[in-house]
């Protein structure tokens, strides 16, 4: 946790790459009244602002084109990687992206017969020995006994291998063995510092918590016509008051869980108006337009207000970590760096809401690794919306159904989830939260018609 106490343009045509031309095999039929749109441009990888693109630059050491070239590469290989995880079901083994325009998307399987399927999108196959669903059901052991000596647990997916990290010598072995997991099976790290929260309306932007400690707002939402945003739940416990970065009154958490996840919320009073922004290098906007999971290897950036503006790149989803204060669970591990006062910051991939700052080890002096509480688990567990720029404004939270149909504007939607609309069927292939304008049969990106 990075908490801190308180101290005197882009085209579509750009994102063409190696991947994007066989990306779009499977795609459901679009409406008959709207284009179907590819997956750059519904998650607005197609029109990323020149900060996102200048922050990338710097700290992925990138040329302009190549920045811009990625982030649309990763919003196509993102739709890719779902569609086959959908299609490959148990033997789906993980995906990532590799190359400075993350050019090349990889694919695990445990079944060699998948290989030529894979390949026929533009991807390249790996045939490994154990599915994801495997290594997550052991790496779920193994958190059951990990303690303060083992502090971090993932998936490593490159390398098809369940990881934990040690601060001395022989915590990993020992959990490995309480965990009653085959000895070799699992990869022990050794690692010089433990992870810690960072503690110290426009994501990034700071407030202060009951008056002494500072966080970073993670992203404005709306439950029903209160106003509001998300943030790590180490920063402050429901009925804390808050102040905003001017040290003006604000709001109160309303709701709070950690350890365990790392999530809040908190509603702001009528003085405070929630925007669909995110705040940048040199404190420019950077504008939100959803809240699409991407995948390991895609670039993030984080905004906080005591570092600003830092890009990295996914490393694992679902990862476990340990606390002094205890185990947080279904985090995101990146490359990122951040400092105390950085905790409750966004998280963003091109345009798409990741998470909120959770904590890490390191700074951003000498780099560092950092770890984000995902958005979509908030929104849905508060039943709060998201603030975009296709945001029509402020309204009841999550709609009626449409006519015809089960899918609903505002609703987080996960893999797996199965819709109606417009007299069809269609299952999530990414995670969500649903908006208008992301229509099932208009962004294939999102959902698979069945």
């Amino acid at each position: 946790m990075l908490r801190r106490h308180a101290r005197a343009a882009c085209t579509a045509a750009a994102a063409a790459g190696l991947l994007v031309a066989g990306l779009h095999g499977g795609q459901a039929a679009g409406a008959a009244d709207a284009p179907v749109k590819s997956a750059a441009v519904a998650l607005g990888a197609a029109a990323a602002p020149a900060e996102l693109v200048s922050a990338l630059q710097r700290d992925l050491g990138l040329t302009r084109t190549q920045a811009v070239t990625r982030l649309g590469n990763e919003a196509e290989a993102g739709a890719t990687a779902a569609r086959l995880r959908d299609r490959l079901q148990g033997a789906f083994a993980g995906a990532w992206l590799d190359g400075a325009e993350s050019g090349t998307l990889t694919v695990a399987t445990t079944r060699a017969s998948d290989a030529a399927a894979i390949r026929a999108t533009g991807a390249r196959a790996r045939v490994v020995t154990r599915g994801l669903a495997e290594l997550d059901r052991a790496k779920a052991a193994l958190d059951r006994v990990a303690g303060a000596a083992t502090p971090v647990r993932y998936v490593d997916v490159r390398t098809n291998t369940l990881v934990v990290e040690e601060v001395r010598a022989g915590a990993g072995a020992a959990a490995v063995a309480k965990a009653g997991l085959p000895a070799g099976s699992v990869r022990i790290e050794r690692t010089a510092q433990a992870p810690k929260p960072l503690y110290d309306l426009r994501g990034g932007d700071a407030y202060y918590m009951n008056g002494s400690g500072r966080c970073s707002v993670g992203f404005p939402i709306t439950r029903g016509t209160t106003q509001g945003f998300a943030t790590a739940g180490h920063c402050g416990r429901a009925g804390t008051s808050t102040s905003g970065f001017n040290q003006v009154a604000q709001g109160s958490f309303q709701a709070s869980v950690f350890p365990g996840n790392d999530m809040a919320w908190v509603a702001t009073n009528t003085n405070w108006t929630a925007t669909p922004y995110v705040k940048g290098s040199g404190g420019a906007n950077v504008q939100v337009t959803g809240s699409v999971l991407q995948a390991v290897g895609a670039s993030v950036c984080r905004s906080g207000s005591t570092t600003g503006w830092h890009c990295g790149t996914i490393q694992q989803h679902n990862t476990s970590v340990t606390y002094p204060e205890g185990t947080i669970s279904g985090v995101t591990r990146t490359t990122v760096c951040a400092e105390p006062g950085d905790s409750g910051g966004s998280y963003i991939s091109g345009s798409q809401a990741q998470g909120v700052t959770s904590g890490g080890s390191g700074n951003c002096s000498s780099g560092g690794t950092t770890f984000f509480q995902p958005l979509n688990p908030i929104l849905q567990n508060y039943g709060l919306t998201l603030k975009t720029t296709t945001d029509p404004g402020p309204g009841p939270g999550p709609g009626d159904p449409e006519p015809g149909g089960t899918w609903k504007a505002g609703t987080v939607y996960k893999a797996g989830d199965n819709v109606s609309y417009g007299g069809s069927n269609y299952r999530c292939l990414q995670g969500h939260q649903a908006q208008t304008g992301w229509e099932p049969p208009i962004v294939p990106a999102l959902w698979q018609r069945l």
